[in-house]
């Protein structure tokens, strides 16, 4: 079967084939419908050998939807049948946690030890026309979405939802929230923020078509960061500051702009990976009572909740589907910022037959 693979740290991905998988034990192998595509992929494959614990080579593919293929002896499918259609849990954990018992497999107990994080990330992933997953439990039903739709709702939705359920007590009537980076998961967050949240929701992004994205996506005002950004969301929220900011950029621009935006007591929650420092001392220039949090991935039990959201016709992933033997250059065109939204790998055999869902947004240069 033809696959994406990362042969070698800080070299590009190839398309090669390898031998289709067989389920064992408690195995699901399935066919591969849809598979996301990244910022994150994008530092998997730039990052120097010794810094992630994984082990190359393996094929890449965080995001996967798909159709249940074959089960394993000794899987226990719980409802799941050949044929269902499903998108995988991605964030894989030892299994055997008091964490991974509770469905918190992104917060493993012993994430520390293993090689891998999950599904494309040291373990083989969805970016092929087959993929193992470890276990039935982590395979949710999506019903008729399609799987261009439901493959980036395993990231970019329940990274966003995640994040945003972290900050929920702060989300209440009369609030504002900030999102900074609208792109693959910003412009996710968005829509769940306004279809489960009372907040005024902020956007800020360094390209105007982002904004143009932001406004699609429910986004109440958005704007270009300048010299006076934060004085701007402070005015926007009512003179006072924002209550919440979902950074999903993460450089250090971002983070300052961030919590200059903040009012006392608020939250940042830093997703984005573009490598920004914030010093933390107890006086300085955070708010008071300035509340952080580093949210990865998200719970199992919410996954169902982001697929029936979008179900509902509340959330809405802005894609461009591309071929799976066209990956090198799709990785070429996210380095470049040249992805509408978020980009989807499709297997080149089922190509033709999914719906198109491809829009004229265009991606935030902005990491995540």
């Amino acid at each position: 079967m033809q696959a994406v693979r990362l042969t070698a740290w800080q070299r590009e991905p190839v398309v090669t084939e390898v031998e289709r998988p067989v389920p064992r034990a408690a195995e699901v192998l399935l066919r591969v419908e849809a598979a996301g595509l990244c910022h994150s992929d994008v530092h998997v494959v730039d990052a120097p050998a010794g810094t992630l614990p994984y082990e190359p080579p393996f094929t890449l593919g965080h995001e996967v939807a798909g159709r249940v293929e074959a089960l394993g002896p000794d899987a226990d499918p719980d409802g799941l049948s050949v044929g269902d259609r499903c998108v995988a849990y991605g964030a894989w954990g030892c299994g055997s946690c008091a964490r991974c018992a509770a469905g918190q497999d992104n917060y493993c107990d012993r994430r520390g030890t293993l090689t891998w994080h999950g599904v494309g990330l040291g373990r083989d992933g969805g970016m092929a026309e087959y993929v193992l997953v470890p276990s039935a439990r982590h395979l949710v039903p999506i019903g008729d979405l399609p799987a261009d739709q439901a493959a980036p709702l395993s990231d970019a939705g329940l990274t966003s939802y995640h994040a945003i359920a972290g900050l929920r007590d702060l989300l209440g009537e009369g609030t504002t929230v900030a999102v900074i980076g609208v792109g693959g998961l910003g412009h996710v967050a968005i829509q769940i923020l306004r279809a489960t949240t009372q907040s005024r929701v902020l956007a800020v992004d360094v390209r105007e078509e982002a904004l143009a994205l932001a406004d699609r996506s429910g986004a109440h005002f958005a704007t270009l960061p300048r010299a006076d950004t934060a004085r701007v969301l402070r005015t926007q929220a009512d003179g006072v500051g924002v209550d919440a900011v979902l950074d999903f950029a993460g450089t250090t621009a971002t983070l300052e702009l961030a919590v200059a935006a903040l009012r006392p007591g608020g939250g940042l929650a830093l997703v984005g990976s573009g490598g920004g420092r914030l010093t933390v001392r107890k006086t300085g220039f955070l708010p008071p009572g300035f509340r952080l949090s580093l949210p990865f991935w998200g719970t199992l039990r919410e996954l169902p909740e982001v697929i029936a959201l979008a179900r509902s016709g509340a959330v809405r992933v802005e894609t461009e589907r591309i071929p799976l033997s066209a990956a090198p250059e799709a990785f070429a065109r996210l380095r470049s910022g040249q992805v509408r939204a978020r980009a989807v790998l499709v297997p080149d055999s089922t190509s033709e037959s999914l719906a198109s869902h491809t829009c004229d947004a265009t991606i935030s240069a902005t990491p995540q």
